[in-house]
């Protein structure tokens, strides 16, 4: 028997990351258990005894209101939530059918992931953040590289290729034969090697070019990239895999990305005399994000740096509508929702923008403040954060109000909890000042958070609409995914994964009357003041960073492959193990959005 489960763990992830005597060491340790339809293998709260790998049968995963999270059959593992965090049922798992296991008694596990690292990753749901790499240098050149650059038979003319690299606005072409890398033509050869000695325009690349150039994997370092070229007087990498060319170094290369920092773009942004000059440096806002991921920043210090050059812009369009204008007849407050007012904005992002004004302003200052509205509106499309599809900004008239109608606002809605008010009672509660008097602001939203938490009504309501985005859980161990469209047979991971996470975090917000505006800072804030257990606010944080990491990085990946940047990962792109563990994160949402719906309370 011992051998036939050895045989059995080899052919099942992770136990097949074991060499073959670890493997029989662990099958002589475990014990096979029969469960019979109906059967609880253990309950949410009760002490685990072992972690279950399924041989036979079906088991499901329920949440404490008995919803089904997950539905798991042959060569599956469960338990190991709970046993790495408190030794705890984190769900509830029941036998479906007559059903044949094996168990893994708890000390075993703990000693099995504790010696062997991989199978410790495979199970450890929260992802220990990475070492922070300091600049570029240490970056792998498949982060910076251009890929496919421009290539050319070794035997074209000169004259073609010279053509070939001016249209593009290149400074280099590469000769390769069957993708392999024969030679480099720079326009530096065509200076000194081609029009100084010269050669006839029919000359062939090959005559002129550099032979068999030093090319590095994409897996070496830009500093390795940076030594070489000082060492050997370059100007260019092939980078090559598996003796193929796929990208490209240059030193302009590396000159723009260090000059691409969120410092530099908004010092740029500060002093642009107009909109389109704006528009030119927020555009560098992907080069941006690819280096800010690919140096492994976490998504909450790369959505803070983008978003303030979008703070920035904005701050920079408000002084150059003021110039234009005249100075404002009453002061007045500029301020974000959405993804800028959560301080979370990505590589793709709209505009939400509303104006308080002073109870002072009269009917006839509004044309002021709507020609105000529209210039700064208009200029934060022109450089990429478009217009918001539901009209929700400054230029229309209902967000542009004196600061007595915004209490009107909030105290209807909080009052009469009609479907629009949750939605814009949604929305508004993730306000965050941008420019002018913050004094509009402050007590505006303490009065109206003390308000909406004694509102039991509206928080129910609020709640519940917190609901209608859910995470994309296919029943059998897979995804949700999007069924038809543009992006079908993809994740949605903004709407599916992100903003389900940001809807709780607002209620959480809510309940406690914390002033974050910051999703994973509401979380923080919300498990801190007990609003949430410490482990379910832990769990949450876990998986809206897996989430949101796993989305950046596919935002970042698009760029590099000169596509633009969406929300869209089809989990074909996705290893085994990422998948299984970016489930594992969605289920967590589940769970904490079913506890905040079934009235059990957020710390249950």
């Amino acid at each position: 028997m011992t051998t036939d489960i050895a045989a059995i763990l080899a052919q099942t992830h992770p136990y097949d990351l074991l060499t073959t005597e670890d493997q029989e060491v662990l099958a002589a340790e475990v014990r096979l258990r029969h469960a019979v339809a109906g059967e609880s293998i253990y309950r949410l709260g009760e002490p685990l005894e072992a972690l279950y790998l399924i041989l036979e049968g079906r088991i499901d995963i329920t949440d404490g209101g008995g919803e089904i999270l997950s539905i798991l059959g042959p060569k599956n593992s469960f338990g190991e939530r709970g046993l790495m965090k408190d030794g705890r049922g984190a769900v509830n798992a029941t036998a479906a059918e007559d059903s044949r296991l094996i168990a893994i008694p708890a000390p075993v596990f703990r000693r099995l992931v504790e010696q062997h690292p991989r199978v410790l990753r495979f199970f450890d749901r929260t992802r220990p953040a990475a070492a922070r790499r300091q600049d570029i240098t240490t970056m792998a050149l498949s982060d910076l590289m251009t890929p496919t650059p421009l290539t050319c038979a070794p035997e074209t003319p000169l004259i073609e290729a010279a053509k070939k690299m001016r249209s593009l606005g290149v400074s280099c072409i590469i000769a390769t034969v069957d993708d392999a890398v024969r030679g480099i033509l720079t326009t530096g050869d065509i200076t000194s090697r081609a029009v100084a000695e010269g050669r006839p325009p029919e000359t062939p690349v090959s005559e002129v070019m550099t032979k068999d150039p030093l090319a590095l994997p994409p897996t070496a370092l830009v500093a390795d990239v940076l030594h070489a070229m000082i060492e050997r007087g370059i100007t260019h990498m092939p980078v090559v895999d598996a003796g193929k060319l796929i990208g490209i170094l240059t030193q302009t290369d590396l000159t723009r990305f260090q000059a691409t920092s969120s410092a530099a773009l908004i010092r740029e942004i500060t002093a642009a005399p107009d909109s389109a000059t704006l528009a030119r440096s927020v555009g560098k806002i992907p080069e941006l994000l690819v280096q800010l991921v690919g140096a492994q920043n976490p998504h909450q210090t790369v959505t803070r740096l983008i978003t303030d050059i979008g703070d920035a812009t904005t701050r920079r369009l408000l002084a150059l509508a003021e110039a234009r204008l005249g100075p404002p007849p009453v002061p007045y407050l500029w301020l974000a929702c959405g993804s800028q007012g959560r301080q979370e904005q990505t590589g793709v992002s709209d505009q939400d923008n509303c104006l308080i004004l002073d109870d002072a302003a009269t009917p006839p200052d509004d044309a002021y403040f709507a020609e105000l509205a529209k210039f700064v509106c208009d200029g934060l499309d022109e450089a990429g954060y478009f217009y918001c599809p539901g009209d929700m900004m400054a230029t229309n008239i209902k967000w542009r109000q004196p600061l007595r109608v915004w209490r009107q606002y909030f105290r209807g809605w909080i009052n009469t909890p009609s479907p629009e008010a949750q939605m814009l009672a949604s929305v508004m509660f993730d306000l965050r000042p941008i420019g002018g008097s913050e004094v509009l602001f402050a007590h505006l939203q303490e009065d109206t958070l003390a308000a909406a938490a004694k509102n039991s009504i509206f928080v129910a309501h609020m709640v519940s609409n917190s609901l209608k985005h859910q995470p994309p859980l296919g029943l059998f161990r897979g995804f949700a995914t999007v069924r038809s469209g543009e992006h079908k047979n993809t994740i949605d991971l903004k709407h599916n994964g992100v903003v389900p996470v940001v809807d709780l975090g607002r209620i959480y917000a809510l309940t406690g009357q914390l002033t974050q505006a910051n999703t994973r800072a509401r979380i923080l804030a919300a498990t801190a003041a007990r609003v949430v257990s410490p482990s379910g606010g832990r769990d949450l944080l876990d998986a809206y960073d897996m989430i949101a990491d796993t989305r950046l990085a596919h935002q970042a990946d698009q760029i590099k492959r000169g596509e633009k940047p969406d929300n869209f990962l089809p989990p074909a792109d996705l290893s085994d193990f990422e998948r299984s563990h970016l489930r594992d994160a969605f289920v967590v949402i589940k769970t904490m959005q079913n506890a905040a719906g079934s009235g059990r309370g957020y710390l249950s």
